[in-house]
């Protein structure tokens, strides 16, 4: 919104922020509900011919955001970390929701692939990389994509040219992709 002011700023348009956001508190959000819904609409048609139907690409990723309110502090709350999920051949989002506690990202990565639409890829980073989640994903069937922690023990298997993930005797197969750049010889 910031950028938004600075560019009619620039142009000519004095509009201040603060005045905008106490005028609007007075103003009904239904005009800004319905012109954000064309946008979405015509995002949506758009971008949904231009891209592949077979699979519904969606980022999920998390972050933290820091509570500013004294009333969440009492209870404990200086921070929440939400949770959110795009749709890639729509355009909107899939999944949001905000977890209050300190837990790590793969402890939510089921509920997030659950909420995506059928034949959809979850791409995720490291945050979301567990065994198990792992083992659930290749159980029911689901697209994913996900970057796995550096200190995972790999070992190749030369019958199905998959890998072994993890240390465990009963570590399981799957395709796991690396790359490396030729000219700095990074992997």
């Amino acid at each position: 919104m910031r950028d938004l002011f600075t560019r009619l700023n620039n142009t000519g348009f004095e509009v201040d922020i603060s005045t905008f956001s106490k005028a609007n508190l007075h103003r009904s959000q239904k005009p800004f509900q319905e012109i954000y819904q064309k946008l979405n609409e015509l995002v949506q048609n758009k971008v949904h011919r231009k891209l592949h139907d077979k699979y519904a690409i969606c980022p999920i990723d998390s972050t933290i955001i820091t509570l500013t309110s004294k009333l969440l502090w009492v209870l404990g709350h200086h921070q929440v970390k939400l949770f959110s999920s795009l749709n890639l051949a729509t355009g909107s989002p899939s999944d949001n929701f905000i977890n209050f506690g300190h837990d790590h990202d793969y402890k939510f990565g089921s509920k997030m692939m659950s909420n995506l639409p059928t034949n959809a890829l979850g791409v995720m980073d490291r945050g979301f990389a567990g065994l198990k989640f792992i083992q659930e994903l290749v159980q029911e069937n689901k697209y994913f994509v996900l970057r796995i922690k550096n200190n995972w023990k790999l070992e190749f298997e030369e019958q199905t040219g998959l890998i072994k993930v993890g240390a465990s005797d009963n570590a399981q197969a799957y395709r796991v992709i690396n790359f490396c750049d030729l000219e700095t010889k990074a992997e």
